[in-house]
């Protein structure tokens, strides 16, 4: 089929790759057993083990990446395999491998007892049932002519709304995951877990002036959303890129920041959630380590984990080792209520499992980690933050960032911020960057508005060389002056800070 531009999809490839894994009806059918089959298997490759599980995943990812009017590459990518685990004590022995047959899961647990001493098997001490968030129905794929019909309706819509348009580029992405899970104890899950997202991207020529937007969303969606909600998020790519055209340098300096709802929760993520995962404080190497029920943040914050809030990008039916998932309350009135749990964590620490297991692939061990962590909304409007704002710096959009999981230090971007004069958002800023410490910032929260906003639905986040699908998320929310460190490229003068 040929592309406008002049770009050439092979087609009947991608298809035969398709047919190949829909002819593939469910793991227990590749195996040629039943469920109990299964769990026999596993019972007897486990044998002796204080826990452990199989975990059987099949996924497909396809992506379309449209650029500057045409199509640049199609991509497909397939993959199947198994994770057989043993826990021992402090130990895991892990085996993997992409042939998934009952032999060769017979064989991995024999390879795994041969390292292991026999002992007691941890059980939960409430068993949760599967309780599927997703239709195990998997939904028919868009066929690719109405996916590049869709970019090209994208690509004119930027267009029309702005002729400085020079670079444009829009990606599509699908993914279409599978899971079998059966622990030691008998525990059994499955779970289809889709995943959709779009990404624009473009930048505007004014004379010697450049700005680049960008706009994304997506979650655990079939591809339908895509096509119904695309429009606002263009808008947003183009009004990013309009501001940055006109924005000035950053004040430099220590000064009250305000951030805006949703995306820039990603320091909260960063700099502090990582902070509270289990596997970091039972081997003391975060800053809360031993400070459940002790003041951590200023009276007003309230942060939960939730695991289980539908179609978000980091939400589950239950966790990678089968645990149900659900709404953690880590920190409540800035006092710590809890931490984030695997099923080891959990028993070196002497807690129940919050359904924060999670891994990359059947490839990797799980390990404590976050899903949709944000902050809960507050009693002020943004309105009032605003307008109590004397003087500071307006964070309407992050970008990456760098943190020392140990002490909570960061350095993060600001993608495009405001000045706050007089208790007005006036111009643009560029070249911001927020310098702090998790362990202190959310200490200097003032005002907490009562606008909540989870974010677009793009979150990613990596620990240990893993990386997994995540979302954020807070209301506006006000730091005082000594909370932040902005650094830029213009000095900032004294001046009188509320």
């Amino acid at each position: 089929m040929q592309c406008k531009g002049g770009s050439l999809i092979h087609r009947s490839l991608y298809e035969k790759k398709r047919e190949k894994i829909n002819a593939r009806d469910g793991f227990l059918k590749t195996l040629g057993i039943n469920k109990k089959g299964l769990k026999k298997v596993v019972k007897d490759a486990l044998s002796g083990a204080q826990d452990g599980e199989l975990f059987l995943q099949k996924i497909e990812v396809s992506g379309l990446v449209w650029n500057d009017g045409r199509i640049e590459s199609s991509s497909f990518f397939s993959d199947e395999g198994f994770g057989l685990r043993r826990v021992g004590g402090m130990l895991t022995g892990y085996v993997s491998s992409d042939i998934i047959t009952v032999e060769s899961i017979k064989q991995a647990g024999a390879e795994l007892r041969g390292v292991f001493q026999s002992g007691k098997v941890y059980a939960l001490a409430e068993k949760l049932p599967p309780c599927p968030m997703y239709s195990q129905e998997i939904p028919a794929e868009i066929p690719i002519e109405e996916k590049i019909a869709l970019l090209e309706k994208v690509d004119a819509y930027v267009r029309s709304k702005d002729p400085r348009v020079t670079a444009l580029s829009i990606s599509l992405s699908q993914a279409r995951e599978e899971i079998c899970i059966v622990r030691a104890d008998g525990h059994f899950a499955e779970e289809f877990r889709p995943m959709v997202r779009m990404n624009i991207s473009l930048t505007l020529v004014d004379g010697s002036n450049t700005g680049t937007g960008f706009e994304g969303f997506g979650g655990r969606e079939n591809e339908s959303r895509l096509f119904a909600e695309w429009q606002p998020y263009a808008d947003k790519a183009i009004e990013c890129a309009r501001n940055l055209l006109v924005a000035e340098d950053c004040p430099a300096g220590e000064m009250v920041v305000v951030f805006g709802p949703g995306w820039p929760a990603v320091i909260l993520h960063e700099a502090f959630g990582h902070m509270l995962e289990g596997d970091h404080i039972f081997k003391n190497t975060s800053a809360f380590t031993g400070m459940m029920g002790e003041r951590i943040a200023s009276e007003g914050v309230t942060i939960v984990d939730e695991g289980s809030i539908p179609g978000r990008r980091g939400s589950l039916s239950f966790d990678d080792e089968g645990t149900k998932t659900q709404r953690t309350v880590l920190v409540k009135d800035g006092v710590l209520m809890a931490y984030l749990h695997d099923r080891l964590s959990a028993r070196v620490l002497g807690a129940k499992p919050t359904g924060n297991g999670r891994r990359e692939s059947y490839a990797h061990i799980p390990m404590p980690r976050m899903t949709n962590t944000h902050m809960l909304g507050g009693t002020h409007t943004p309105e009032e933050i605003i307008a109590a704002t004397k003087s500071g710096l307006y964070a309407g959009n992050m970008g990456g960032g760098q943190v020392d999981i140990t002490t909570g230090k960061f350095v993060f971007e600001v993608l495009l911020a405001w000045r706050i004069i007089d208790g007005k958002i006036t111009v643009p800023i560029k070249g911001a960057t927020l310098i702090g410490s998790g362990e202190k910032v959310f200490r200097f929260v003032d005002m907490v508005g009562n606008d909540p906003a989870l974010d677009n639905g793009i979150g990613a986040c990596g620990k240990n060389g893993q990386s997994v699908p995540v979302g954020v998320g807070q209301p506006t929310v006000r730091i005082r002056a000594g909370g932040l460190i902005v650094g830029g490229t213009q000095v900032n003068v004294a001046e009188e800070i509320i």
